[in-house]
């Protein structure tokens, strides 16, 4: 199946300008869902990865069935003030401001192979920041994977020196 003509794409959402790429016609089939995952696994199998990390809120979703089928574990990494548990945070820029994620200050061991995974890779902000935060916990990232990467947003650069893996690409 083309994974890519079953991505919904609706115009001009959340604001004039941006056309978004919305995932929940994939995730409702079962066997499309499947593909994705099986297609976002192919790439990382043999790195015995340990764990499989995911940013708030879509690398949720694609983050706990990767780990499930790779027979890792599965680490939330959240905005401020939702872990209930002592954190580690990093701050990074945006276009215009600043966020911050945090993750479980115990949730990764020294040396623990890493796999980062996220709905989209867009400009790489999340994913970058996500991998410094494994990073100060002593984690190897050891690839970074995508269902979709907006390839004009050049997010790959800033991840570049990184085993980065997208399945769908606008």
């Amino acid at each position: 199946m083309d994974l890519k003509s079953e991505i919904r794409v609706i115009e001009n959402f959340p604001e004039e300008g941006i056309s978004f790429k919305d995932i929940t016609t994939v995730l409702k089939n079962p066997k499309l869902l499947k593909e994705a995952i099986d297609l976002m696994c192919s790439k990382f199998e043999d790195l015995n990865i340990d764990i499989v990390v995911g940013p708030e809120s879509r690398g949720f979703i694609f983050g706990t069935p990767i780990a499930y089928k790779l027979s890792a574990g599965f680490v939330p990494v959240r905005k401020p003030g939702k872990l209930p548990s002592e954190t580690v945070a990093y701050s990074y820029d945006l276009e215009y401001g600043r966020d911050s994620l945090e993750i479980h200050k115990d949730a990764i061991k020294k040396g623990k192979k890493v796999l980062v995974v996220d709905d989209l890779l867009a400009t790489g902000g999340t994913v970058s920041a996500t991998a410094k935060l494994v990073e100060m916990l002593g984690g190897e990232v050891v690839g970074l994977g995508f269902f979709i990467e907006l390839t004009e947003l050049n997010g790959r650069e800033k991840i570049k020196n990184y085993n980065v893996n997208s399945i769908v690409k606008y």
